[in-house]
Protein backbone atom coordinates (compact mmCIF):
# COMPACT_ATOMS: atom_id res chain seq x y z
CA UNK A 1 0.00 0.00 0.00
CA UNK A 2 1.18 3.25 -1.37
CA UNK A 3 1.98 6.22 1.29
CA UNK A 4 -0.62 8.86 1.02
CA UNK A 5 0.63 11.96 -0.39
CA UNK A 6 0.61 14.80 2.11
CA UNK A 7 -0.20 17.56 -0.73
CA UNK A 8 -4.40 15.46 -1.06
CA UNK A 9 -3.01 13.48 -4.78
CA UNK A 10 -4.66 10.26 -4.58
CA UNK A 11 -2.25 8.94 -7.55
CA UNK A 12 0.56 6.73 -6.47
CA UNK A 13 3.93 8.52 -6.54
CA UNK A 14 7.94 6.92 -7.16
CA UNK A 15 7.75 3.05 -7.23
CA UNK A 16 4.40 2.30 -6.70
CA UNK A 17 3.09 3.36 -9.88
CA UNK A 18 3.16 -0.13 -12.13
CA UNK A 19 5.25 1.60 -14.65
CA UNK A 20 8.21 2.99 -12.39
CA UNK A 21 11.91 1.13 -12.30
CA UNK A 22 13.00 -0.51 -8.83
CA UNK A 23 14.38 2.02 -6.62
CA UNK A 24 18.09 2.05 -6.04
CA UNK A 25 18.72 0.59 -2.41
CA UNK A 26 18.74 3.41 0.35
CA UNK A 27 22.06 4.48 2.08
CA UNK A 28 23.30 3.55 5.35
CA UNK A 29 21.33 6.00 8.16
CA UNK A 30 23.93 6.90 11.39
CA UNK A 31 20.92 5.76 13.69
CA UNK A 32 18.69 2.76 13.61
CA UNK A 33 15.69 3.29 11.54
CA UNK A 34 13.44 -0.31 11.77
CA UNK A 35 11.05 0.90 9.33
CA UNK A 36 13.54 1.09 6.80
CA UNK A 37 16.42 -1.63 7.83
CA UNK A 38 15.05 -3.66 10.44
CA UNK A 39 17.51 -6.71 10.02
CA UNK A 40 21.04 -4.86 9.64
CA UNK A 41 20.41 -3.23 13.74
CA UNK A 42 19.32 -5.97 15.26
CA UNK A 43 23.19 -7.58 14.49
CA UNK A 44 24.40 -5.79 17.51
CA UNK A 45 26.49 -7.54 19.08
CA UNK A 46 25.55 -7.95 22.71
CA UNK A 47 26.30 -5.53 25.40
CA UNK A 48 27.18 -7.24 29.33
CA UNK A 49 24.75 -5.28 31.72
CA UNK A 50 27.58 -4.07 33.72
CA UNK A 51 29.51 -2.59 31.10
CA UNK A 52 28.48 0.96 31.94
CA UNK A 53 27.40 2.82 34.70
CA UNK A 54 23.82 4.14 34.42
CA UNK A 55 23.69 7.70 33.20
CA UNK A 56 22.67 10.36 35.84
CA UNK A 57 18.57 11.39 35.07
CA UNK A 58 19.43 14.98 33.81
CA UNK A 59 22.01 13.64 31.22
CA UNK A 60 18.68 11.61 29.66
CA UNK A 61 16.30 13.11 28.41
CA UNK A 62 14.95 10.90 26.13
CA UNK A 63 14.55 7.81 28.68
CA UNK A 64 12.63 10.38 30.72
CA UNK A 65 10.54 11.45 28.20
CA UNK A 66 9.73 8.06 27.49
CA UNK A 67 8.82 7.24 31.12
CA UNK A 68 6.45 9.76 30.84
CA UNK A 69 4.47 8.31 27.83
CA UNK A 70 6.17 10.48 24.74
CA UNK A 71 7.58 8.08 22.55
CA UNK A 72 11.44 7.52 21.89
CA UNK A 73 12.03 9.05 19.17
CA UNK A 74 11.19 12.80 19.37
CA UNK A 75 11.95 15.52 15.78
CA UNK A 76 13.49 12.58 14.04
CA UNK A 77 15.94 11.07 16.89
CA UNK A 78 16.42 7.84 18.41
CA UNK A 79 15.84 6.33 21.56
CA UNK A 80 19.26 6.19 22.48
CA UNK A 81 18.96 5.06 26.51
CA UNK A 82 21.27 1.60 25.37
CA UNK A 83 24.32 4.19 24.42
CA UNK A 84 26.06 5.49 27.53
CA UNK A 85 28.66 7.29 25.86
CA UNK A 86 25.52 9.55 23.87
CA UNK A 87 24.21 10.65 27.34
CA UNK A 88 27.39 12.03 28.71
CA UNK A 89 26.83 15.96 28.95
CA UNK A 90 29.10 17.50 26.56
CA UNK A 91 32.44 19.17 27.33
CA UNK A 92 33.13 22.77 26.94
CA UNK A 93 35.99 24.79 27.38
CA UNK A 94 35.05 27.29 30.03
CA UNK A 95 37.15 30.79 28.90
CA UNK A 96 38.51 32.72 32.47
CA UNK A 97 37.03 35.61 33.39
CA UNK A 98 39.45 38.97 32.14
CA UNK A 99 41.20 40.88 34.91
CA UNK A 100 39.63 43.56 35.42
CA UNK A 101 41.57 46.79 33.98
CA UNK A 102 42.42 49.75 36.05
CA UNK A 103 41.24 53.00 34.75
CA UNK A 104 43.86 54.99 32.75
CA UNK A 105 46.11 57.39 34.80
CA UNK A 106 45.73 55.85 38.07
CA UNK A 107 48.27 53.26 39.47
CA UNK A 108 47.08 50.42 42.13
CA UNK A 109 48.02 50.65 45.28
CA UNK A 110 50.70 48.47 46.31
CA UNK A 111 54.66 48.56 45.12
CA UNK A 112 56.34 49.17 42.03
CA UNK A 113 57.08 46.25 39.60
CA UNK A 114 60.53 46.84 38.37
CA UNK A 115 61.19 46.42 34.81
CA UNK A 116 64.48 47.25 32.78
CA UNK A 117 63.49 51.04 32.24
CA UNK A 118 62.21 51.44 35.74
CA UNK A 119 64.79 49.96 38.93
CA UNK A 120 62.83 48.98 41.97
CA UNK A 121 62.59 51.44 44.89
CA UNK A 122 64.65 51.61 47.64
CA UNK A 123 63.39 51.55 51.29
CA UNK A 124 64.42 52.81 53.89
CA UNK A 125 67.07 50.65 55.82
CA UNK A 126 66.74 52.21 59.83
CA UNK A 127 68.93 51.71 62.26
CA UNK A 128 69.85 49.14 64.65
CA UNK A 129 69.29 51.62 67.03
CA UNK A 130 65.83 52.25 65.95
CA UNK A 131 65.99 55.84 64.72
CA UNK A 132 66.87 58.20 62.50
CA UNK A 133 70.24 58.90 63.32
CA UNK A 134 71.16 62.13 61.28
CA UNK A 135 68.36 63.77 63.11
CA UNK A 136 69.14 62.67 66.39
CA UNK A 137 72.75 64.16 66.00
CA UNK A 138 71.91 67.26 64.84
CA UNK A 139 68.60 67.80 67.55
CA UNK A 140 71.54 66.93 69.88
CA UNK A 141 74.14 69.25 68.41
CA UNK A 142 71.32 71.73 68.75
CA UNK A 143 70.04 71.25 72.41
CA UNK A 144 73.97 71.10 73.37
CA UNK A 145 74.45 74.62 71.91
CA UNK A 146 71.07 75.99 73.81
CA UNK A 147 72.93 74.66 76.80
CA UNK A 148 76.14 75.31 76.55
CA UNK A 149 76.52 79.21 74.76
CA UNK A 150 74.60 80.97 77.83
CA UNK A 151 75.49 78.26 80.56
CA UNK A 152 79.57 80.39 79.38
CA UNK A 153 78.20 84.16 78.37
CA UNK A 154 75.05 84.42 80.36
CA UNK A 155 74.33 82.41 83.43
CA UNK A 156 71.38 83.44 84.00
CA UNK A 157 69.93 82.91 80.59
CA UNK A 158 71.02 78.99 81.27
CA UNK A 159 68.45 79.49 84.63
CA UNK A 160 65.41 79.98 82.05
CA UNK A 161 66.45 77.01 79.89
CA UNK A 162 66.14 74.85 83.04
CA UNK A 163 63.33 76.02 83.61
CA UNK A 164 61.98 75.86 80.11
CA UNK A 165 63.42 72.10 80.14
CA UNK A 166 61.31 71.29 83.51
CA UNK A 167 58.06 72.91 82.19
CA UNK A 168 58.36 70.96 78.88
CA UNK A 169 58.96 67.69 80.35
CA UNK A 170 56.08 68.11 83.24
CA UNK A 171 54.04 68.68 80.31
CA UNK A 172 55.06 65.67 78.52
CA UNK A 173 54.59 63.44 81.38
CA UNK A 174 51.10 64.58 82.48
CA UNK A 175 50.27 64.02 79.14
CA UNK A 176 51.30 60.40 79.05
CA UNK A 177 50.01 59.71 82.44
CA UNK A 178 46.43 60.15 81.13
CA UNK A 179 46.29 56.91 79.16
CA UNK A 180 46.19 55.12 82.20
CA UNK A 181 42.91 57.17 83.55
CA UNK A 182 45.05 59.46 85.62
CA UNK A 183 44.34 63.57 85.32
CA UNK A 184 47.22 65.01 87.30
CA UNK A 185 46.61 69.15 87.24
CA UNK A 186 48.77 70.62 84.74
CA UNK A 187 48.65 74.45 86.21
CA UNK A 188 50.11 73.67 89.75
CA UNK A 189 52.52 71.39 88.59
CA UNK A 190 54.24 73.45 86.22
CA UNK A 191 54.12 76.55 88.29
CA UNK A 192 55.34 74.82 91.11
CA UNK A 193 58.17 72.69 88.97
CA UNK A 194 59.87 76.78 88.03
CA UNK A 195 59.12 77.21 91.56
CA UNK A 196 61.02 74.87 92.67
CA UNK A 197 64.10 75.88 90.22
CA UNK A 198 64.16 79.27 91.42
CA UNK A 199 64.55 78.37 95.07
CA UNK A 200 67.47 76.12 94.18
CA UNK A 201 69.48 78.47 92.05
CA UNK A 202 69.21 81.06 94.82
CA UNK A 203 68.65 79.08 97.94
CA UNK A 204 70.43 76.08 97.74
CA UNK A 205 69.35 72.48 98.54
CA UNK A 206 66.92 73.14 101.41
CA UNK A 207 64.55 75.60 99.24
CA UNK A 208 64.91 72.72 96.34
CA UNK A 209 62.94 70.43 99.02
CA UNK A 210 60.67 73.11 100.32
CA UNK A 211 59.93 73.77 96.29
CA UNK A 212 58.95 70.16 96.05
CA UNK A 213 56.62 70.20 99.16
CA UNK A 214 55.31 73.32 97.63
CA UNK A 215 54.11 71.91 94.77
CA UNK A 216 52.60 68.71 96.07
CA UNK A 217 50.73 70.86 98.49
CA UNK A 218 49.52 73.25 95.98
CA UNK A 219 48.65 70.14 93.60
CA UNK A 220 46.82 68.53 96.11
CA UNK A 221 44.57 72.08 96.82
CA UNK A 222 43.87 72.00 93.62
CA UNK A 223 42.76 69.02 92.59
CA UNK A 224 40.09 69.38 95.54
CA UNK A 225 38.04 71.46 93.35
CA UNK A 226 37.35 68.47 90.93
CA UNK A 227 35.73 66.58 93.90
CA UNK A 228 36.62 63.07 94.88
CA UNK A 229 36.28 61.07 92.07
CA UNK A 230 40.02 59.54 91.35
CA UNK A 231 41.55 61.66 93.84
CA UNK A 232 44.32 59.39 95.05
CA UNK A 233 45.21 58.27 91.43
CA UNK A 234 45.51 61.96 90.02
CA UNK A 235 47.54 63.22 93.11
CA UNK A 236 50.04 59.86 92.99
CA UNK A 237 50.23 60.96 89.29
CA UNK A 238 51.64 64.67 90.03
CA UNK A 239 53.47 63.66 92.52
CA UNK A 240 55.71 61.38 90.53
CA UNK A 241 55.73 64.25 88.02
CA UNK A 242 56.94 66.40 90.74
CA UNK A 243 59.75 64.53 92.30
CA UNK A 244 61.01 62.91 88.95
CA UNK A 245 61.22 66.51 86.52
CA UNK A 246 61.20 69.88 88.79
CA UNK A 247 63.27 68.19 92.02
CA UNK A 248 65.81 66.13 90.39
CA UNK A 249 65.79 68.93 87.27
CA UNK A 250 66.63 71.38 90.13
CA UNK A 251 70.08 70.02 90.71
CA UNK A 252 71.18 71.21 87.09
CA UNK A 253 70.50 74.76 89.08
CA UNK A 254 72.37 74.09 92.19
CA UNK A 255 75.56 72.77 90.16
CA UNK A 256 75.38 75.75 87.96
CA UNK A 257 75.10 78.23 90.76
CA UNK A 258 78.07 77.74 92.39
CA UNK A 259 79.88 81.25 91.80
CA UNK A 260 83.41 79.85 90.94
CA UNK A 261 83.31 76.93 88.26
CA UNK A 262 79.36 76.04 88.10
CA UNK A 263 79.39 76.33 84.76
CA UNK A 264 82.66 73.68 84.66
CA UNK A 265 80.99 71.17 87.27
CA UNK A 266 77.51 71.28 84.54
CA UNK A 267 79.86 71.07 81.21
CA UNK A 268 81.53 67.88 83.21
CA UNK A 269 78.17 66.34 84.22
CA UNK A 270 76.37 66.44 80.28
CA UNK A 271 80.00 65.57 79.04
CA UNK A 272 79.97 62.33 80.95
CA UNK A 273 76.13 61.59 79.88
CA UNK A 274 76.53 61.80 76.45
CA UNK A 275 80.08 59.98 76.58
CA UNK A 276 78.08 57.02 78.36
CA UNK A 277 75.08 57.26 75.68
CA UNK A 278 77.63 57.42 72.59
CA UNK A 279 79.74 54.32 74.32
CA UNK A 280 76.85 52.74 74.94
CA UNK A 281 75.41 53.11 71.40
CA UNK A 282 78.81 52.33 69.48
CA UNK A 283 79.36 48.97 71.51
CA UNK A 284 75.86 48.02 71.75
CA UNK A 285 75.24 48.25 67.36
CA UNK A 286 78.87 46.46 67.09
CA UNK A 287 79.28 44.50 69.55
CA UNK A 288 75.54 43.82 71.93
CA UNK A 289 74.52 40.25 71.78
CA UNK A 290 73.40 39.97 75.54
CA UNK A 291 70.22 41.76 76.76
CA UNK A 292 70.41 43.60 79.34
CA UNK A 293 66.64 43.94 80.53
CA UNK A 294 64.48 42.55 77.80
CA UNK A 295 61.06 42.92 79.47
CA UNK A 296 62.31 47.22 79.83
CA UNK A 297 64.23 47.89 76.79
CA UNK A 298 65.21 44.96 74.68
CA UNK A 299 68.11 47.03 72.58
CA UNK A 300 70.48 47.74 75.67
CA UNK A 301 72.71 44.99 75.85
CA UNK A 302 75.41 44.42 78.44
CA UNK A 303 77.89 45.11 75.84
CA UNK A 304 76.55 48.15 75.49
CA UNK A 305 76.37 49.26 79.20
CA UNK A 306 80.42 47.70 79.00
CA UNK A 307 80.87 50.59 76.38
CA UNK A 308 79.03 52.99 78.50
CA UNK A 309 80.84 52.65 81.53
CA UNK A 310 84.25 52.70 79.95
CA UNK A 311 83.56 55.49 77.71
CA UNK A 312 82.02 57.91 80.88
CA UNK A 313 85.37 57.07 82.59
CA UNK A 314 87.95 57.49 80.51
CA UNK A 315 86.54 60.73 79.48
CA UNK A 316 85.59 61.83 82.89
CA UNK A 317 89.16 61.21 83.99
CA UNK A 318 90.58 63.55 81.49
CA UNK A 319 87.93 66.50 81.80
CA UNK A 320 88.46 66.48 85.35
CA UNK A 321 91.87 66.20 85.74
CA UNK A 322 92.22 69.26 82.98
CA UNK A 323 89.22 70.95 84.35
CA UNK A 324 88.73 70.74 87.53
CA UNK A 325 92.45 69.48 88.64
CA UNK A 326 91.00 66.25 90.23
CA UNK A 327 92.79 62.98 90.33
CA UNK A 328 92.08 61.21 87.18
CA UNK A 329 91.26 57.97 89.32
CA UNK A 330 88.28 60.07 90.91
CA UNK A 331 88.03 61.45 88.05
CA UNK A 332 87.16 57.62 86.50
CA UNK A 333 84.95 57.29 89.80
CA UNK A 334 83.29 60.19 89.05
CA UNK A 335 82.28 58.98 85.15
CA UNK A 336 81.30 55.45 86.50
CA UNK A 337 78.71 56.25 88.99
CA UNK A 338 77.58 59.00 86.53
CA UNK A 339 77.22 56.47 84.01
CA UNK A 340 75.64 53.76 86.01
CA UNK A 341 73.30 56.40 87.18
CA UNK A 342 71.81 57.65 83.63
CA UNK A 343 72.09 53.88 82.47
CA UNK A 344 69.63 53.34 85.10
CA UNK A 345 67.15 56.45 84.66
CA UNK A 346 67.00 55.63 80.97
CA UNK A 347 65.49 52.01 82.29
CA UNK A 348 63.47 53.81 84.52
CA UNK A 349 61.82 56.10 81.89
CA UNK A 350 61.45 53.29 79.84
CA UNK A 351 59.73 51.38 82.27
CA UNK A 352 57.10 54.15 82.81
CA UNK A 353 56.68 54.08 78.73
CA UNK A 354 56.29 50.23 78.80
CA UNK A 355 53.87 50.22 82.11
CA UNK A 356 51.59 53.47 80.11
CA UNK A 357 51.87 52.12 76.44
CA UNK A 358 53.54 54.83 74.55
CA UNK A 359 56.53 54.45 72.60
CA UNK A 360 57.99 57.84 72.89
CA UNK A 361 56.77 60.75 75.76
CA UNK A 362 56.09 62.75 72.42
CA UNK A 363 57.33 64.13 68.91
CA UNK A 364 58.86 67.20 70.00
CA UNK A 365 61.99 66.47 68.64
CA UNK A 366 63.11 64.43 65.50
CA UNK A 367 64.99 61.34 66.28
CA UNK A 368 64.40 61.54 69.88
CA UNK A 369 61.23 61.35 70.99
CA UNK A 370 60.32 63.90 73.34
CA UNK A 371 62.21 66.34 75.39
CA UNK A 372 61.82 63.71 78.58
CA UNK A 373 63.67 61.37 76.10
CA UNK A 374 66.86 63.07 76.39
CA UNK A 375 66.03 63.92 80.01
CA UNK A 376 65.98 60.62 81.33
CA UNK A 377 69.68 59.86 81.68
CA UNK A 378 70.32 63.13 82.68
CA UNK A 379 67.56 64.03 85.81
CA UNK A 380 69.28 61.18 87.53
CA UNK A 381 72.61 61.97 86.64
CA UNK A 382 72.68 65.63 87.78
CA UNK A 383 72.17 64.32 91.68
CA UNK A 384 75.02 62.04 91.29
CA UNK A 385 76.92 64.87 90.09
CA UNK A 386 76.34 67.21 92.57
CA UNK A 387 77.05 63.97 95.46
CA UNK A 388 80.46 63.16 93.96
CA UNK A 389 81.57 66.62 93.26
CA UNK A 390 80.91 68.06 96.55
CA UNK A 391 83.26 65.60 98.19
CA UNK A 392 85.62 66.08 95.15
CA UNK A 393 85.82 69.61 94.93
CA UNK A 394 84.60 70.85 97.70
CA UNK A 395 82.60 74.20 97.87
CA UNK A 396 84.91 77.25 99.28
CA UNK A 397 82.95 79.53 101.38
Amino acid sequence: MSHLDPHGSAEPRGWDRPDAPAPAPAPALPWPEPEIDPGRWDRRPAVLPDAYAEAPARSRPHADVAAAGEPAAMNGRPDDSEYPTTQLEPVRDVEPEPEPVPPPGRRQRGRRRAGAERPPTQQPVPSRAGRNLPAAIAVGVGLGALIVVPLFFYRTAFLVVVAAAVAIGMWEMARAVRRSGAHPPLVPLIAGGVLTIGLAWFSGPDALSLGLLVTVLGTMVWRLGDGPGGFQRDLTAATLIAVYVPFLGGFAALLAAVPEDGDLRVLVTLAAVVLSDTGGYAAGVSFGKHPMAPSISPKKSWEGFAGSVTAAALGSALLLWLLLDVAPWWGALFGLAVSGAAVLGDLAESMIKRDLGVKDMSNLLPGHGGLMDRLDSILFALPTAYLLLAVFVPVLE
